[in-house]
């Protein structure tokens, strides 16, 4: 019997649907970006990836029993998680990690690829550089778009770049694919037209604009500890800096992992002074509003969350650079409260945050520019009165 991936028209008609269904949503697709999505097979690069079931993350395969409904999950429009815990699903048991466990890569929603790939205008013979090369999909769109001999990708994790370099020459592309810190182990002497990350960052790594270009483009995801980050678009300028505004569509990348150190778990706060607030802690789960809540958090900041004895959301923000940390707990009666400890109120921030955020009419992020230069990032915002407000990353 044939396997379905020897179906040469059937995966066809998965690339093109998938083609078709991100052309449907919010990405207007130019010729050329729509045959990368019609000419590199998305399969080729996820052979296996975790789907949930229940709290657990379990294998699916393409040698499972249902091929067609595996392949028709290839070609969603969604992330597949492909690592849980480090344990990537190639490599795991048929039922997946002991526990929850906690995705460590993914091969990102296409139409999310297709926005950043607009936004980076890749032209044929454009120098590209790639960090975070996961699955090596994205590398093969980018080979397609600029071909390959101008493509180099990076992976912190080995077993990832050893993987993807097979594929991308199944898929007929042979890429430069580095082993190291894509936020700074670069060829020597190499500089680009071209810089995407699909890993998120807190701030923009220097070198990369270093290494940028003149005139050149970087698309680059940018989170701090809250969900709903924000993706900046920047083209460098003649006097070295970088300028550029935020799309229009959240991003919750995973971590670029120059720092392999865990964070320090935040201490336990069960008493201390104690307020009443407005603003349940719920609000941070809000991406239309979390992207804007962090630039007014340190950068150090961590938020963990969850349930209390009574099934209501608790929050704790911990800062480790001056130990202050805030819970912030909802109430039976429909209320919340902070218990604050350290020498700063971490909660007070947020909920300035969110008066700011309503007087300004709930800003979306493309309202919203950046900045990136020497010792400084900020990103800004101008009001209808010309009022204009600075952050710094």
């Amino acid at each position: 019997m044939t396997h379905i991936l020897d179906d040469g028209r059937r995966t066809l008609a998965a690339r093109v649907a998938l083609t078709q269904r991100i052309d449907r949503g919010g990405v207007v697709l130019s010729s050329r970006l729509a045959g990368a999505f019609l000419n590199v097979p998305r399969h080729l690069f996820v052979p296996a990836f975790y789907r949930c079931d229940g709290e657990r993350f379990v294998p699916w395969r393409a040698t499972g029993p249902d091929p067609e409904a595996w392949l028709d999950a290839v070609y969603a429009d969604n992330s597949l998680i492909t690592e849980v815990d480090g344990v990537h699903a190639e490599d795991a048991g048929p039922d997946g990690p002991t526990g929850a466990g906690v995705p460590t890569s993914s091969s990102t929603a296409p139409s999310l690829m297709a926005d950043m790939l607009d936004a980076l205008d890749v032209e044929e013979g454009h120098e590209v550089y790639e960090a975070g090369t996961g699955t090596g999909y994205n590398a093969g769109l980018l080979c397609f778009l600029a071909g390959d001999k101008h493509v180099t990708t990076i992976d912190r994790t080995e077993a990832l770049t050893d993987k993807a370099r097979p594929r991308l020459h199944s898929a007929g592309f042979d890429p430069l694919v580095v082993h190291g810190d894509g936020a700074r182990d670069f060829p020597a002497d190499a500089s680009y037209d071209r810089i995407i990350a699909t890993a998120s960052v807190r701030r923009v790594p220097p070198e990369w604009t270093a290494r940028l270009r003149p005139g050149g483009v970087m698309v680059v995801p940018v989170k701090g500890t809250l969900a709903g980050g924000m993706v900046a678009r920047l083209t460098k300028l003649a006097d070295g800096a970088a300028v550029g505004h935020i799309l229009h569509t959240p991003a919750a990348f995973m971590p670029l992992r120059s720092d392999t150190r865990a964070p320090a778990p935040p201490p336990a706060l069960e008493d201390g002074p104690r307020r009443n607030t407005g603003l349940s802690a719920r609000v941070l789960d809000d991406w239309t509003f979390s992207f804007f809540a962090q630039l007014h958090m340190g950068p150090g900041v961590v938020r963990t969350y969850g349930k209390n004895g009574d099934g209501l959301h608790v929050t704790t923000l911990h800062d480790p650079a001056d130990g202050s940390t805030a819970r912030v707990a909802d109430t039976p009666q429909g209320a919340s409260t902070v218990i604050v400890g350290g020498p700063r109120d971490l909660w007070e921030p947020v909920e300035s945050a969110y008066r700011l955020w309503r007087e300004l009419n709930r800003p979306r992020r493309e309202w919203f520019t950046i900045e990136v230069a020497a010792g400084e990032q900020v990103v800004s915002h101008t009001a209808p009165d010309g009022r204009v407000r600075r952050w710094a990353l």
